[in-house]
């Protein structure tokens, strides 16, 4: 399976990054060692000095499929879920002001959190998803799927017209503005639609 990524998906995020508004999705991979599961702990990593998180709505792909059309999409996924995409922000500048990729930065061990799944059905509205990030008990990140620049359809549409989609696969599509650093101790709790999702101590 992989993990695809999506970048500066919401415009208040891509603003407080001072990054431009895409006019197609941007999208990277991480690998499936970067999973974390079962609300285990994030390991605070030797080779950054500043991580930060990134609360975002997570499908995942439920068929095989390529060269998807933005129409059909809808058949290529049923069950949702929330993940923490840990970046390591002073690797991911060094690496933009060289112009290198940013895989040092995103897809390293423990780096994408990952809640339980729920069907899409299940949520009272699917076409506006809310979900929201505390932190140490603070509200640090709120967002909904309508403010997506792109929707999940035209995500999965547009990726799959590069590479082939399967089974399993998991598609992290973006996070709004609020994201900022976290420092061991610190208490990560996600939440989809008010029910809490995923969990995640700093150590």
């Amino acid at each position: 399976m992989k993990i695809v990524c999506i970048g500066r998906n919401y415009i208040e995020h891509a603003n407080e990054l001072k990054n431009p508004i895409p006019q197609k999705p941007i999208f990277f991979l991480k690998p499936d060692t970067a999973l974390l599961i079962r609300n285990r702990p994030f390991f605070f990593p030797d080779f950054s000095n500043d991580i930060h998180y990134e609360l975002e709505l997570v499908f995942k792909v439920s068929k095989n499929g390529k060269n998807i059309s933005e129409k059909f999409a809808p058949d290529y996924y049923n069950e949702i879920g929330l993940g923490i995409d840990f970046t390591a922000r002073d690797l991911q500048q060094e690496c933009k002001e060289k112009g290198l990729p940013w895989e040092i930065a995103k897809g390293f061990d423990q780096s994408a959190a990952i809640s339980e799944f729920i069907p899409i059905e299940s949520l009272s509205d699917p076409g506006n998803i809310s979900f929201h990030l505390v932190m140490n008990g603070q509200t640090v990140q709120h967002g909904k799927s309508t403010d997506m620049i792109f929707g999940i359809n035209i995500i999965i549409s547009y990726v799959s017209s590069f590479m082939t989609l399967r089974a399993g696969d998991l598609i992290f599509t973006g996070t709004p503005a609020g994201v900022g650093s976290v420092k061991i101790g610190d208490k990560l709790q996600g939440y989809l639609e008010g029910k809490p999702m995923i969990y995640c101590d700093i150590k």
